[in-house]
Order: structure tokens, then C-alpha cells, then sequence
């Protein structure tokens, strides 16, 4: 088992990337390692203490692959023109445009091989947002993210890399009859999982923060 890796809290929450061209195709992930970030996750906060999520660990190769393929065909629907998508942006800060531009690299490279990654994790949420108001999507959704959120958090804690996507999310149904999942349920996501090559993560680039904070109103 890998050692805990010595980061302060400030250091962990600024550093764990969505990490896709640093992921171990080859290394085997330890079942004890994903265990324990599940564990993590499941003190995150969640709605009237409802605990409604599961996580499904997939490590069949066939389910991987085919999973894989999902995401694959849905990065292709989305980002078939990767430079429209760009285009589509504020214009107005080049280093972002920049910045966005390797992230769909970054992001094509692991669509072409996420059937590859040795653990896929698919958080799920009892309940169904189709149709929902705003404020029941809150509550399902917010009683799942921080728990993703945390695993990830745990994961990186542990050397491993992970990455929350959903573009699989396009074939959910046909997701959830590969894996059994009940009609009552949401996946809310796919998160490979692997060894990250080297644990040397840096901040990323954000954009100024007088952009975001807005105060008594927009």
C-alpha cells in the first residue's frame, strides 16, 4: 500500500486535477486503496442525513471497455469541433482560451482510452431528478457531489488519479443495464481510477478572483 502522501489541507484541495494523460494504464489499483476512499467519501455531508449513495466499482474489462466506448462516442458528439467549442468562449482573457484548449487535448487522450483505466468508479444517487424543480435537483444532487468530491480527495491523498466525467451519461440507459442498476436510481457520473504518474500536482490556473465573488448581488 502506498504511503499516505504529506499534504496540508490547503495543498490537498489545491492540487488534486482532473488527472488524464498522468494515469498508470498498467499498475493495478489495490481493491483495499478504493475501499478506503469510498469510506472517506461517505462522511461527506448529505440531505436530511439520507445517505443515498453507492458507488459501483467496475473492474471487469469487458464492462470497462464498453463503458469506455460510451464515453468515447459521447466525447465525439460534444467535441466534434473542438475549435467551435473554443470559439463558443469569452474571448477576453487569452491564457484561459489557452488553457481550455489543452483540457480538450487532455480530455481526447482519455477518451480514446478509458476503457484502458484499470478502475472505473460510477457514483449512483437513489431518486430521480426527471422533470424535477431546482430545488429537489439541489438537494439529490448536492447529497452526491461532495461525496464524489471527497473520493477524489482521498484518492489523490493516496497517489491515485482521478477525474470526474459524464459524458457516458449520454448512453445512461444502456450504462445501467450493463451494471444492473435499479430504475430508482441516478448515475451521476463515471470516475476512472489509477495510479497517477508522479503525485507532483500544481494549482491550477483560475481566472481572477474579482471575476467570480460577487457581493449583495451580481
Amino acid at each position: 500500500m502506498p504511503p499516505i502522501l504529506q499534504l496540508d489541507p490547503d495543498q490537498l484541495l489545491s492540487t488534486t486535477r482532473a488527472v488524464r494523460k498522468r494515469l498508470d494504464f498498467e499498475r493495478p489499483v489495490e481493491m483495499d486503496l478504493v475501499r478506503e476512499c469510498i469510506e472517506l467519501a461517505t462522511q461527506a455531508p448529505t440531505g436530511s442525513n439520507a445517505q443515498g449513495w453507492h458507488f459501483v466499482v467496475v473492474t471487469d474489462a469487458d464492462k470497462r471497455r464498453q463503458l469506455g466506448e460510451w464515453y468515447r462516442q459521447g466525447f465525439e458528439m460534444v467535441y466534434a469541433n473542438p475549435d467551435a467549442v473554443v470559439a463558443a468562449m469569452p474571448q477576453d482573457d487569452p491564457d484561459h482560451v489557452a488553457a481550455t484548449r489543452r483540457v480538450i487535448s487532455s480530455a481526447q487522450y482519455l477518451a480514446e482510452r478509458m476503457g484502458e483505466v484499470p478502475v472505473h468508479v460510477i457514483p449512483v444517487i437513489q431518486g430521480r431528478t426527471d422533470g424535477a424543480p431546482v430545488a429537489m435537483q439541489a438537494a439529490i444532487w448536492g447529497s452526491l457531489y461532495p461525496a464524489v468530491w471527497s473520493f477524489m480527495l482521498a484518492g489523490r491523498a493516496r497517489g491515485l488519479g482521478t477525474c470526474l466525467t459524464t459524458l457516458h451519461l449520454i448512453f445512461e440507459q444502456q450504462a445501467a443495464e450493463l451494471l444492473g442498476l435499479p430504475e430508482h436510481v441516478m448515475q451521476g457520473g463515471l470516475v476512472p481510477v489509477a495510479h497517477s504518474i508522479g503525485t507532483d500536482f500544481k494549482a491550477g490556473d483560475r481566472r481572477d478572483l474579482d471575476t467570480v465573488i460577487h457581493h449583495d448581488g451580481w
